[in-house]
């Protein structure tokens, strides 16, 4: 394998993801005062994107925080997950992709994501993203969340390539100092035309036009 490589984020990049005014809605429905929803989740989200809980875990301590009965939280998580998986970039996935057909094998493919447990079950089902690299790392599944450093240890090695050899993608400013910090390239994701020229002049002569 060319040592070069790309690892991309999910949310915000390879998804685009507004905030949905969730917790509001949920907030005015319950009667509680603005901000009630994070502080008494709070500790579920974290325990959720670092695997402390699972999905069952997470549906029992919302129902307990919230006084939610089951049909109430069946409703909850699936605002959660509308706002979580978002609607696909179609146009950076249509770059990952002609990168991985122009490329084969010559070139390293990877998503990095703070996660959240069952992400990888809805994002495989809604946008395939199995298929269109070689290794995804969740931080629900490893432990680490970005920017600590052993989140991009991880990747590094699962990809088997070197930090100086990897463009690392996303939309955190934090995220993306740390991967520097770390020895890998890094980009913050603003816009598709500034990502696809990033990753286009990574990934150098592999092939003549990387990305549409």
């Amino acid at each position: 394998m060319d040592s070069r490589c790309v690892i991309l984020d999910i949310g915000g990049v390879l998804e685009i993801t507004p905030k949905t005014g969730r917790h509001q809605r949920w907030e005015r429905r319950l009667g509680l005062p603005p901000g009630t929803v994070n502080r008494r989740l709070g500790e579920v989200w974290r325990a959720g994107r670092v695997g402390e809980l699972d999905e069952p875990g997470v549906r029992a301590r919302v129902s307990a925080e919230l006084a939610l009965d089951e049909a109430a939280v069946d409703a909850f998580m699936t605002d959660l997950w509308t706002e979580y998986l978002g609607t696909a970039n179609e146009e950076l996935i249509a770059c990952v992709r002609g990168l991985r057909k122009r490329c084969g094998p010559e070139l390293g493919l990877g998503i990095l994501s703070n996660s959240f447990a069952g992400a990888r079950e809805r994002e495989e089902a809604a946008y395939g993203f199995g298929a269109l690299v070689e290794r995804i790392v969740y931080s629900h599944e490893i432990g680490v969340l970005k920017p600590d450093p052993r989140a991009y240890e991880t990747v590094c090695a699962a990809m088997g390539a070197r930090p100086q050899d990897c463009l690392f993608v996303d939309d955190l400013p934090e995220n993306v100092e740390a991967a520097r910090e770390f020895g890998m390239h890094g980009h913050l994701h603003e816009d598709n035309a500034r990502t696809i020229a990033r990753i286009t002049a990574h990934v150098g002569p592999v092939t003549e036009a990387p990305c549409p």
